[in-house]
């Protein structure tokens, strides 16, 4: 079972393969749903919005075998609860890297030059003509971005705006990364967070969300940013506390932020809708029609091997 409508190139790879039921109304499925779902089909295809905690897996006549995520991030699995029980989780690795970096940079040219207030400034009829002193941004070619977390998504980020920009990489990464990997981007890897967050002009968030960077930027943390600096988020929402991210805001603590991701999607604190300061994007980090597609064929891919008795490619637990 899809748990959301796919692209419809994808759905009809997956009905070429399999007995393929559909959720028509492409509305959240309720945790009631959910578990009817893992009881009535062999795999449940779901998105990364869909809750699947213990309480959706527990219990009696469980049926399905197989969670193949349509998403690079599953910490909307209760991954022990599945291993527990043998479910076998797969997710969507790389092909959402380019997509997702695109849009990284994106949102950071946006927020430095203001191009989202400046869009509402013109549409609403607020444009009285070109002058020297009107919605001034900052300049982002050479300045030193800071990227915390460096998979993936956060090296081809970082190489978009060092090779197209000159900016300056500094990266916070719990592991220890290569200097190989770090000489591709001229990257410098600092030793703590407060030391990056501290020596930057614009912060891009890449990491995992898991229990450890839950709220990771606070009020404390953006207190250690520059008054002139920018915070993106196209990793997930709970990486940053929005309350605390307002009041930072409010007090002129940062300069802006640009947000594709949200604490409780699709809910978004009402402090942030109408600051002319953020931008804010509905969760479109991979929304292209390539990477959806890839997407959902990679889960096609898994859930062939696995019923072929085969090891998943893509399997995290």
């Amino acid at each position: 079972m899809l748990t959301r409508r796919w692209p419809e190139e994808v759905e009809t790879s997956l009905f070429k393969h399999f007995d393929v039921v559909l959720n028509k109304d492409d509305i959240p499925l309720t945790e009631h749903a959910l578990k009817g779902a893992f009881r009535s089909y062999d795999a449940v295809f779901s998105t990364v919005t869909d809750r699947i905690d213990d309480s959706v897996l527990s219990g009696d006549n469980l049926r399905a075998r197989l969670i193949g995520n349509f998403g690079v991030g599953f910490n909307n699995i209760d991954i022990k609860a599945a291993k527990r029980l043998g479910v076998v989780v797969t997710n969507t690795p790389d092909v959402l890297t380019n997509a997702t970096a695109d849009l990284a940079l994106a949102l950071l040219l946006s927020v430095a030059r203001r191009l989202g207030d400046g869009e509402r400034h013109l549409r609403g009829g607020g444009w009285s003509g070109w002058r020297p002193t009107h919605m001034l941004g900052r300049e982002f070619t050479g300045r030193t971005l800071g990227i915390i977390g460096y998979g993936r998504i956060g090296q081809a980020t970082a190489s978009r705006a060092h090779h197209g920009f000159g900016m300056k990489i500094k990266i916070y990464s719990r592991s220890s990364v290569p200097s190989a990997v770090l000489s591709v981007n001229d990257a410098e890897q600092l030793p703590s967070l407060d030391t990056l967050l501290s020596s930057v002009d614009f912060v891009s968030l890449h990491c995992p969300a898991n229990s450890e960077n839950r709220h990771m930027i606070n009020l404390d943390r953006l207190r250690q940013m520059k008054p002139t600096a920018f915070l993106v988020n196209t990793a997930r929402g709970s990486l940053v506390n929005e309350k605390d991210l307002v009041a930072a805001l409010d007090a002129g603590v940062i300069a802006g932020a640009g947000l594709d991701v949200f604490e409780a999607e699709p809910r978004v604190n009402p402090g942030l809708i109408e600051r002319p300061d953020v931008v804010l994007l509905p969760h479109l980090g991979s929304a292209t029609v390539e990477t959806r597609n890839a997407m959902g064929l990679r889960v096609l891919e898994n859930a062939i091997a696995f019923f072929a008795g085969r090891e998943p490619p893509d399997r995290v637990v």
